[in-house]
């Protein structure tokens, strides 16, 4: 790691993580190659906000669930080295067994008391069919997780977006609604840069929260109404 003048080390690591929904659903009129194609376009839009931050390490990884969750891209990756592996819908919606996983991430160790609030996002378009709350609750009950900046994106009208909400916590924070391949890349867009810059940005660099939710400053989310109404999911 390499150190500024006088040894203070230059920069500390963000945790990045996609939580991405693989159910069967996600295969219907294009939703999950739409996913696909979103995140890997974003991608050195990601590596240009690091760039511009030099303060935070940006460290990405991905989590899927359907029948069961399993980590897609395990190892925290620098987000220069960060390459997006298609994923592939089947299965139910076990969203709390990937809640349950991400929760043992949170722990110190792995996690790093000197990193910067994580940032969690989580894309989905139905409704979970397991425990979900049981992996809620053991996803808050590590700190990391409390501080984690937590943003949900909601594919299609039959997402259950109190579930969303929950896992947000955070009351002038709602899920980012996509009904269409554009909507859907500009919140993947948002999430991967504006969020990015803010979470890695000095202002949340302190080790205390400096409020109940979250110390880092969340920037104005994209706007729905400025996104085509052409409804495809």
């Amino acid at each position: 790691m390499k150190r500024r003048p006088g040894g203070e080390i230059s920069s500390r690591p963000l945790h990045f993580i996609w939580i991405a929904d693989c159910s069967g659903s996600m295969s219907i009129d294009g939703k999950m190659q739409a996913l696909n194609t979103a995140i890997r376009e974003v991608i050195p839009h990601m590596r240009k906000v690091a760039d511009e931050n030099p303060n935070a390490q940006v460290l990405v990884r991905a989590i899927k669930f359907s029948s069961g969750a399993q980590w897609h891209i395990s190892q925290p990756t620098p987000v220069e080295d960060f390459n997006w592996t298609d994923l592939k819908a089947d299965g139910v919606t076990d969203l709390g067994k990937a809640l349950s996983m991400v929760a043992e991430e949170m722990k110190m160790p792995p996690m790093s008391d000197r990193a910067l609030p994580p940032v969690l996002v989580l894309v989905s378009d139905g409704q979970p069919t397991d425990e979900y709350s049981k992996g809620l609750s053991e996803l808050m009950d590590q700190p990391w997780g409390k501080k984690a900046v937590r943003i949900a994106i909601a594919i299609g009208e039959d997402v259950d977006e109190q579930v969303l909400e929950k896992f947000i916590g955070h009351p002038e924070l709602k899920p980012l609604k996509a009904n269409n391949p554009e909507a859907l890349l500009k919140h993947i867009k948002w999430v991967s840069t504006a969020v990015l810059k803010s979470a890695s940005a000095p202002a949340s660099q302190s080790d205390e929260n400096s409020g109940n939710y979250t110390n880092v400053p969340i920037p104005v989310p994209s706007n729905n109404a400025s996104i085509s109404s052409t409804d495809v999911w």
